[in-house]
């Protein structure tokens, strides 16, 4: 990536994050409170040339810079800049038949309404004569925005001389800024799972009932599907939030402990007195292939309660991505989709449904608002499985029928393959070269912080190629060594997608 494009990047994603909710309204005082990192904003050159010129605080000539800036784009960019931004390029002309106040509100998801329903008499206004389609709001989150804030952000980035030009605007007044601590420059991502130790035994194979025994050797570690999840987001440079408990005890401590150590904010992490810390065991097979013992005891987990405290509150709904395994109880799942259901810009949610549920149909309800369900034939299966039947087999029709139920894409991921289907893309991507295992432990934790890593970077759902990515990162998990231990930098994945005779390259 040359320099200059990277430089937008960052800026595009500074932009955007300031976008989500309020935008730039409340003037230099709002970029002054905000806790996003915008000092990359503050650097640019045009920035730094337009407050010597005007004598101004940098906040200040950053926002006359970028609206200068904007309205040099094309105007159907232009108003997709203004709405996802609340710019208020129109505040000092506005049309003479539209109310601009929710056009120019705190709400992403409504100027993002207001916008689709007078988008051809706001582009009347601005001269256009051919107006093309109104896009819809799921465009406008999923690639328009995205477009449009790029396109400013390489202005902002270019290496033409700015002297800025004579628009003048009446500043809006500062209005109150929503402090997010939980906020940096690459984004949040929330967990919420388990945090447990694991019994490993590594043995030769899987042992059955009246079959050989097996041989092999026991050791523990920590583990958990949200611990894994948390540990691989943070390996791959995010902020990242876990929302689980531990018991009271050495174990307990040890979680935390290690928790720190791969900087993942404790925090939400509840530690409940006198109870102590779950245990689960694990079979791994010499050629990769795996065998689980869950904890049967309910009693160290999280409650509904738990969710009411203001700092899980905000870590659930204004994160940038929401990991979700099912290790909780059910009501806890439930809680969450329903205090993120009203939200108008949501975070991605990424579903893993694991373990199982005796009553899965409890969830359907709330299908809608899932951007990745992610799993094995079976558990994807399992989801449609009541009472004694068993897990429909077919891979396929089961994904479909996911998709069918409101889930956005379903991820069948297994054997470090992955099959991803949704009502507008098909995507089958092999093993890579690197997958010499059977399976590994932790390929589905890589794969799923990998691919909220691609969501959040470029802002968009995904393609081909962050699959792509977020399959090499199940290949680079292979290990014998600790689950954790194992979750791959973002270089090491870089590797894999990157090699020649990688089976995931070819498109």
């Amino acid at each position: 990536m040359a320099p200059q494009d990277s430089g937008a990047a960052a800026v595009r994603s500074i932009l955007t994050r300031l976008g989500k909710h309020r935008g730039l309204v409340g003037g230099a005082e709002r970029l002054r409170k905000s806790v996003i990192d915008i000092g990359p904003l503050l650097d640019l050159e045009p920035v730094r040339k337009r407050a010597y010129r005007d004598r101004v605080p940098p906040e200040e000539a950053v926002l006359l810079v970028v609206r200068e800036l904007a309205r040099q784009l094309p105007p159907t960019e232009r108003l997709i800049a203004d709405a996802a931004l609340s710019l208020e390029l129109l505040a000092a002309r506005p049309p003479a038949t539209l109310d601009l106040t929710q056009f120019y509100g705190t709400d992403l998801g409504k100027r993002r309404e207001f916008l689709n329903e007078h988008w051809s008499a706001l582009l009347a206004h601005l001269g256009v004569e051919s107006i093309p389609d109104a896009p819809s709001v799921r465009s406008l989150r999923d690639k328009r925005e995205h477009h449009a804030v790029t396109q400013l952000a390489r202005l902002l980035t270019s290496e033409t001389d700015y002297a800025g030009t004579l628009y003048e605007l009446d500043e809006p007044a500062d209005a109150g800024v929503r402090q997010r601590a939980s906020r940096t420059a690459r984004g949040v991502i929330t967990v919420v799972g388990a945090a447990v130790i694991d019994h490993i035994y590594r043995t030769d194979h899987l042992p059955t009932v009246g079959g050989p025994a097996a041989r092999g050797r026991f050791e523990e570690q920590i583990g958990g599907k949200g611990f894994n999840r948390a540990v691989a987001a943070a390996r791959l440079g995010f902020q990242v939030r876990l929302l689980t408990a531990v018991g009271d005890d050495e174990n307990g401590r040890k979680i935390l402990r290690q928790l720190a150590k791969e900087k993942v904010d404790t925090e939400l992490v509840r530690v409940l007195r006198g109870l102590r810390t779950p245990v689960a065991a694990m079979i791994i097979a010499g050629g990769g292939g795996i065998g689980t013992i869950g904890s049967i005891d309910d009693a160290v987990r999280l409650s509904e309660n738990d969710l009411n405290d203001p700092a899980a509150q905000e870590a659930i709904t204004e994160s940038d991505a929401l990991l979700l395994t099912f290790e909780q109880p059910i009501s806890v799942l439930e809680k969450v989709f329903r205090m993120i259901r009203p939200v108008a810009d949501p975070p991605w949610l990424l579903v893993q449904p694991t373990p199982s549920l005796d009553r899965p149909q409890y969830l359907y309800q709330y299908f809608d608002q899932i951007d990745y369900l992610l799993g094995t034939r079976r558990e994807l299966g399992s989801l449609l499985a009541t009472g004694e039947q068993s897990p429909p087999g077919d891979p396929e029709s089961v994904a479909q029928q996911l998709v069918a139920m409101g889930v956005d894409t379903v991820c069948t991921v297994e054997g470090f393959q992955c099959a991803a289907r949704s009502a507008r893309t098909a995507y089958d991507l092999p093993r890579p070269a690197a997958a010499h295992l059977d399976e590994s432990p932790g390929a589905r934790a890589a794969f799923t912080a990998a691919l909220a890593a691609r969501l959040l970077v470029n802002e968009r759902s995904a393609d081909r190629d962050d699959f792509v990515y977020a399959t090499a990162a199940m290949a680079a998990t292979q290990s014998f060594g600790d689950v954790a231990s194992a979750m791959p930098p973002a270089t090491k994945i870089d590797d894999i997608v990157n090699f020649p005779a990688n089976g995931t390259d070819g498109h």
